[in-house]
């Protein structure tokens, strides 16, 4: 058999469409390229196109939305190629900490900028207070949905192509069941929609791309096929760094199929060598190698408590995860950071289960490399980019994600193809087994179906997804603390007016849960607090700011919140019984922590006009001018100092 299997991978790729060489030529129509591409195309569309109207969720926000470089359209991508993915997120909540490595993926952020150049409304980038219109907004998200089902469906056809025309070329029923199994597996829900999550799907389509024209140069020798496959490369390394796996997995497949020696094998990846050297140097003069210190947030920085052998033992334990969602995709969430996924010990026996399986995989992936068996290269295409988001090389900044896994996947849906086909071909007689398949793949499909569709309906904003998540992740202090932060959302929307205290009581529960399970939460802090102002509780919501300064304390939002905490005390308190003095003394106070807030200078003002101070007034008005001269207090605050000085 395996000399059989040999003779047929020289042929290498065939120049017409394959007969399938098979006693049993079943599904005969399915042997064509193109129903094959159609068909995927359509399941693809029908599975997602309930993103299109979906908003931005989790890090689209901060990534895309709040990206200068990105809302500058194409006079942006010069900044976008120079900087880390995560640079506005760094602006924005004026991080310190930088991600281990750096983030260097600026392919996805160049087609968002493209996007909104075309369909959206461009910004100077240098404006400190973009606006765009709120029809231009909606209508940009819906674009980049409709592109990442699109990327996606294209991604699908360009790997079925590769798996038709390289690692199955006399099988097409194996491809073909390998790239449905992949385009309905319900894993990939997050990566489809999450606009953010576009560098995964440009990254293995760039990746299949750069194995399709390795091989046309291996096979006909024109340069050009060669210059377009190391061009492939670069693209997929620009996407996410997971192409560097094709150092080996090029070799490696030119090895198992062209007959190439070991030596031969890697000689032909020196040029790729090449293309991953120019792209170290672009990432690393653009992107710094090294965070500005370690990361002491524990949601950066999941195994920042465990000790050295519980990090490793954990990590080897969490891979079972990632193969338990692969064969039973339920129940899927967002987050699996801390402590949803506690610490494991070498006593621990899903550490030595994993470490039993993934070491029998890297066995038997050994031995049919051995014996050029096309196996190989399914379970090397799954512990490679596995092995690369296990955080054991180096830290990820997260336990697991479904997302990690995507690439991954096509190894394990490459095996259960090969095997589904093995099963086919034992049942006898072929009308049995052609009914035996389909049902079972019609089956899969419809379950697959209704699982993602239900899960895209989930990713609608970030209040359905956080608030899902919530119920699943029920360990997290992540998931508990975004569960709370959207029932303080919902509970200023208009239309819950009348459930307001009861969703700012729901809030605080998942906050309490939160806080409980990682007590140097910040954010879960900064939330409370926020609630408990909005019932009224004052005293408590400052108590909660006061550990987000502690443990924050250049967190950007804190001084307006401290403002609102003296401002409401110096009315409250002071105002409407008449001690202006006091309310004036309580906002100094406040200005010591909000220097900027228009509103506190706005009162103080005011308070002392009341008491007839009209220079101290006047100087408290000029101050919201002179901070905020684009606040809408600026104008009233001119107004003001016209009347008080007599000059109307």
């Amino acid at each position: 058999m395996a000399k059989d299997n040999k003779n047929k991978q020289k042929t290498g790729i065939p120049k017409n469409e394959v007969v399938v060489k098979d006693s049993k030529p079943a599904f005969a129509f399915l042997a064509n390229f193109k129903v094959q591409a159609a068909l995927l195309a359509v399941i693809g569309f029908v599975f997602y196109f309930n993103t299109f109207h979906n908003d931005y969720a989790v890090d689209d926000f901060l990534i895309i939305a709040k990206s200068p470089a990105v809302n500058s359209g194409i006079a942006g991508i010069p900044e976008i190629m120079s900087s880390d993915i995560f640079e506005s997120y760094y602006r924005e909540y004026n991080a310190d900490n930088r991600l281990s490595g750096g983030r260097y993926r600026p392919l996805s952020l160049v087609t968002y900028a493209i996007e909104q150049q075309i369909f959206g409304e461009t910004i100077d980038a240098s404006d400190k207070n973009p606006s765009i219109s709120e029809d231009a907004y909606k209508k940009i998200i819906t674009v980049r949905h409709v592109d990442n089902v699109l990327l996606y469906i294209l991604s699908v056809v360009v790997l079925l192509y590769f798996l038709r025309k390289i690692v199955f070329p006399e099988q097409p029923l194996i491809a073909f069941l390998s790239a449905l199994l992949f385009t309905i597996h319900p894993i990939h829900t997050e990566v489809v929609a999450n606009i953010k999550s576009r560098d995964e799907i440009l990254s293995l389509l760039f990746i299949s791309l750069t194995f399709i024209y390795t091989f046309k140069y291996k096979e006909h020798k024109k340069i050009s096929a060669l210059i377009i496959s190391l061009v492939c490369f670069f693209l997929a390394l620009l996407s996410k760094e997971y192409a560097v796996t094709l150092i080996v997995l090029i070799p490696m497949m030119l090895y198992l199929l062209k007959d190439y020696s070991p030596g031969k094998s890697l000689k032909a990846a020196l040029p790729y060598l090449g293309a991953l050297a120019l792209y170290l140097v672009l990432r690393f003069s653009m992107v710094s190698f090294k965070g500005s210190g370690e990361d002491n947030e524990l949601l950066n920085n999941p195994y920042l408590l465990a000790s050295p052998m519980q990090k490793i033992a954990t990590e080897i334990a969490t891979l079972l995860n990632y193969l338990k969602l692969l064969v039973f995709p339920h129940p899927l969430s967002v987050d699996y950071s801390y402590n949803q996924i506690p610490y494991k010990s070498f006593a621990s026996p899903l550490f030595w289960l994993s470490l039993l399986v993934h070491g029998a995989l890297f066995v038997m992936m050994l031995r049919l490399l051995k014996k050029k068996h096309i196996l190989s290269f399914a379970i090397a295409f799954y512990l490679f980019h596995l092995f690369l988001v296990s955080n054991l090389p180096f830290s990820i900044g997260a336990t697991m994600g479904e997302r990690l896994i995507y690439h991954s996947s096509l190894g394990f849906c490459m095996a259960l193809a090969y095997f589904l086909n093995m099963a086919y071909e034992k049942i006898k007689p072929q009308s049995s087994a052609n009914a035996a398949l389909a049902g079972a793949m019609l089956l899969v499909v419809l379950l697959c179906g209704v699982k993602t569709i239900a899960r895209n309906a989930d990713w609608k904003n970030n209040s359905t997804l956080y608030l899902k998540d919530a119920e699943t992740a029920t360990n997290s202090a992540l998931a508990n603390g975004n569960g709370g932060a959207s029932y303080n959302e919902l509970a200023n929307l208009p239309e819950n007016a009348a459930r307001k205290t009861e969703m700012l009581n729901k809030a605080i529960v998942y906050l309490n849960k939160a806080i409980a399970i990682h007590p140097k939460y910040t954010m879960a802090y900064m939330n409370r607090g926020t609630s408990y102002f909005e019932l009224g509780d004052v005293e408590r919501a400052k108590q909660d700011w006061d550990s987000v300064k502690k443990f924050y304390p250049t967190y950007p939002a804190l001084p307006d919140l401290y403002a609102s905490y003296y401002i409401n005390s110096a009315i409250s308190k002071y105002g409407n019984k008449g001690q202006y003095n006091d309310a004036i003394a309580e906002l100094r106070k406040g200005a010591e922590l909000a220097p900027k807030n228009a509103v506190l200078w706005y009162n103080m003002g005011y308070y002392y006009s009341v008491i007839g101070k009209n220079d101290s007034a006047i100087l408290s008005w000029q101050r919201i001018i002179s901070e905020t001269p684009n606040d809408t207090l600026a104008a009233k605050a001119a107004a003001s100092i016209k009347v008080l000085s007599g000059r109307k």
